[in-house]
């Protein structure tokens, strides 16, 4: 069981209360800092006359329905509800939570981490870990489980892929032992699956992507097989199985659509995009980013994907009138997206090809050579490293720079080096 100190910890943080305020008259200073850091345990008159003057109760359960509606707003942070909603039913759980300490006061902390990732709000998310992190040693196991996946989610939107890995696995451990539901660790095995991806680790994407999509599949909940088939068609793609890319691929369309489930059959979409760029077949590529931009509900990255892949092959079929379209169509895109910074690697796309199919050359090698390639580097990003190399290497070779042009001929060849280690 947690140690009470650290809850009491929490709450006079958040008033904003110091431990002079806290303890005077109860217990000396030294003796405080000892509860809330788990070095001393106070007997309950104590606890009891911190907790009072902290406003708040010391309760197990607050109201009969109280456990359920927390139960409730937990399972709707991983489907698709109105962000109001969710934001509604945060602050009615909220206002119970800063007047109690009850029997779902860790959990309720552990899920705003998730909560706060839904509203995009990273600098929140990260806060309420750092807050938790000297607590966690404390936690019950069906705590370390959200603990490490919640972390492991923040560390995915982060594009820290690894560290994100670390977390999951450690949630892996530890579900046996919380007694976590089976499609809750089915969801944790996508989880997985999405990072050995991104860390083009194939054969254990699939491997993870399998073990999900088969309770799934006993749940008959199609679009979560839907995304297990993009995965599975991702990864049999890297490993150059092309017949079982395009098989999973093809699947997830149609179970999408038995539900109609727009977002995911324009992300299909948009993995075949992929798919037929990748193996040289251009007029497909086009036909299925096309096919993206034809929702409305689309999000914001797709989008941006979709349209500066259209650029791009647009101008690698001859095509740079149709290029020029796209560009304004990115430009505005952009323009419209609220998280500048997280559109950093289209924005860089864009400029290239603005200058590029506009005759600023100098500007084209500049964004290059000093913006987009140490921007790849740093992502660790060997695929776009390769393409973008290539195409400055290309370009600094017509323009009879041969030294400048074989300095990158070369990068282009240690990233697709660091592509096959991967």
């Amino acid at each position: 069981m947690i140690d009470i100190g650290y809850i009491i910890k929490l709450h006079r943080t958040k008033q904003n209360m110091t431990q002079e305020a806290l303890s005077e008259g109860i217990v000396s200073l030294s003796y405080l800092s000892k509860i809330e850091n788990q070095k001393a345990k106070a007997n309950s008159e104590i606890i009891q006359a911190l907790c009072n003057r902290l406003g708040i109760e010391l309760t197990n359960i607050p109201d009969s329905n109280f456990e359920d509606k927390c139960k409730k707003w937990y399972d709707m942070l991983y489907d698709r509800f109105d962000k109001q909603e969710i934001i509604t039913r945060y602050e009615e759980l909220q206002n119970v939570m800063d007047k109690s300490i009850n029997n779902q006061t860790i959990m309720f902390e552990i899920h705003k981490i998730r909560y706060y990732m839904i509203l995009r709000d990273f600098q929140k998310a990260l806060h309420k870990i750092n807050e938790l992190h000297e607590m966690a040693d404390s936690f019950n196991s069906p705590h370390k489980y959200f603990w490490n996946k919640f972390q492991g989610n923040y560390y995915s939107f982060k594009g820290e892929h690894q560290q994100s890995l670390q977390c999951y696995k450690k949630a892996e451990k530890v579900h046996r032992s919380a007694e976590i539901e089976e499609e809750e660790i089915a969801d944790l095995c996508y989880a997985i699956s999405i990072q050995y991806s991104n860390l083009l680790n194939g054969l254990e994407a699939i491997n993870y992507a399998k073990k999900a999509m088969t309770v799934f599949q006993q749940e008959y909940n199609f679009i979560r097989c839907a995304q297990c088939h993009i995965l599975l068609g991702i990864s049999y793609q890297r490993i150059k199985m092309n017949d079982n890319a395009l098989e999973n691929f093809e699947q997830a369309i149609s179970l999408s659509k038995i539900n109609s489930e727009e977002q995911i059959i324009q992300l299909a979409y948009l993995n075949l995009g992929r798919f037929y760029g990748l193996i040289g077949d251009l007029k497909q590529s086009i036909k299925n980013y096309l096919r993206v931009l034809d929702s409305e509900s689309l999000e914001y990255e797709a989008k941006l994907e979709a349209i500066t892949s259209l650029i791009q092959n647009f101008h690698q079929n001859n095509e740079n009138t149709k290029a020029k379209e796209y560009l304004i169509l990115a430009e505005d895109t952009l323009r419209l997206s609220e998280e500048k910074e997280y559109y950093d690697f289209y924005k860089y796309t864009t400029l290239v090809y603005t200058y590029l199919l506009n005759g600023k050359l100098k500007d084209f090698e500049s964004i290059l050579e000093e913006k987009f390639i140490p921007y790849l580097k740093q992502r660790k990003d060997y695929q776009y490293l390769v393409f973008y190399s290539k195409l400055l290497a290309s370009h600094l070779e017509k323009m009879g720079k041969h030294r400048e042009s074989m300095q990158y001929y070369k990068l282009a060849t240690s990233s697709y080096d660091q592509l096959i280690k991967l």
